[in-house]
């Protein structure tokens, strides 16, 4: 059975629901999240997406991000899906959320009311396989530089989040 994602106004009110594929066929905004996991010395936890998805493989991301299901919370599909992909839990705390639009090649479109969360985590991630091909630790400031020095190896969605929530991730 397809996933189903949540459609939204901009004030991020549920209008629907939609199958996931068709919603990104569609550009339909639709809420999503995104998990920026930090350990004690303040780096970023980075995954580089499976090489078998759909789109973006073997780009490096934020260290997880889907979508919520129908009536599970922000911080409910955070910590799910950060199970899923990286093997851990922790606890989540939103710290903001924005709308962007990013298209890609393959001619469908993430249109996304986002919600931003942070956690703390300073162990070993047990890594879904079929989900991530690797992780890596970095400051945010080396994340920052190498974006900039190496753009094609990030995921088109994470350019944007990482732009616009730099200066509050560095805050948070």
């Amino acid at each position: 059975m397809e996933e189903l994602v949540v459609l939204v106004d901009e004030k991020d009110k549920k209008i629907g629901l939609m199958p996931k594929m068709e919603a990104h066929e569609k550009a339909l905004l639709h809420r999503a999240f995104s998990v920026f996991i930090f350990n004690k010395n303040g780096e970023l936890m980075l995954q580089q997406r499976a090489a078998h998805k759909y789109h973006s493989p073997l780009l490096w991301t934020n260290t997880c991000c889907s979508h919520q299901r129908d009536g599970e919370s922000n911080i409910e599909a955070g910590r799910r899906r950060l199970q899923e992909e990286m093997g851990f839990t922790t606890d989540l705390k939103e710290v903001f959320s924005f709308i962007y639009k990013a298209p890609f090649d393959n001619g469908l479109t993430e249109h996304e009311l986002d919600h931003v969360m942070i956690g703390f985590f300073d162990d070993v991630p047990n890594i879904n396989k079929d989900e991530v091909e690797a992780y890596k630790w970095m400051s945010l400031e080396n994340v920052k530089d190498d974006i900039e020095q190496n753009p094609q190896e990030y995921t088109e969605w994470f350019k944007i989040i990482f732009n616009e929530s730099y200066e509050k991730l560095t805050n948070a």
